[in-house]
């Protein structure tokens, strides 16, 4: 009776907030996409763009290799993707060739968002534009965990995100998987390390993505100016133009 009541009262509202969020994309991409660009990890989730935008989708994985990583897609459509690369290097793409790039919840997935970012940029020509989001840790399975701090993202640019992934994987088996036996969470762990699963790397609110965007500017001297930063239900959408 208790799962009949709570799908009731809350399915719907979760249905509609879903339904608000996609709708705030699309309105959002039509105001500013405009020509060639890449969406990089967009799974089953591709955002609507407007018609004057053509789309080449970003994966580290070809289709048939992402479903097997992704069980749990397997159910759901998933896009096609027109290029296998490495999200955060992008070292297939040629510098200043895409008018966008469309990235929506793939920072906190990247081990090191700063040279991720780094790189979307370095693709974009000059005036395009940077079309990404993230989750607010505090509205999604995150909210149990600390918020990343900007001094953990530069030590990880520079020094490389390996003196950190194994903490990482810990601190969401602990506190987002909820396992709490010590022998499980060691073995879950270790099967999350052994197939590279791509768990939230990093937990935010808005405060800590500002905070991002001024180091990005004013110490790494990355050319962009905010055009539009906004919550959207439970992700803040960013457009950064170059």
């Amino acid at each position: 009776m208790w799962k009949r009541d709570f799908f009731k009262r809350f399915l719907p509202q979760a249905i509609g907030s879903v339904r608000r969020m996609v709708d705030q994309r699309e309105h959002v991409s039509h105001r500013y996409l405009t020509g060639t660009g890449i969406e990089i990890g967009a799974l089953h989730n591709p955002l609507p763009v407007p018609k004057q935008a053509q789309v080449r989708y970003v994966d580290r994985l070809p289709l048939p290799e992402l479903r097997q990583h992704y069980p749990e897609l397997n159910h759901l459509p998933m896009v096609t993707v027109d290029v296998v690369d490495d999200g955060e290097t992008l070292a297939t793409l040629a510098d200043a060739s895409q008018d966008f790039v469309i990235a929506n919840h793939f920072l906190e997935h990247c081990q090191n968002p700063i040279r991720a970012l780094v790189n979307m940029f370095r693709v974009l020509k000059p005036q395009g534009i940077l079309y990404t989001s993230v989750p607010d840790k505090r509205l999604t399975f995150d909210r149990d965990r600390p918020v990343t701090e900007l001094s953990h993202l530069i030590r990880d640019y520079e020094q490389g995100p390996q003196i950190s992934r194994q903490a990482a994987f810990e601190e969401y088996v602990r506190l987002v998987d909820k396992v709490t036996d010590p022998a499980k969470a060691r073995e879950k762990i270790d099967h999350y390390l052994a197939i590279d699963y791509s768990i939230h790397y990093h937990a935010w609110t808005e405060v800590e993505m500002l905070e991002l965007l001024v180091y990005l500017h004013k110490v790494l001297k990355l050319p962009f100016d905010v055009e539009y930063l906004a919550r959207n239900e439970i992700e803040i959408v960013m457009i950064l133009r170059k």
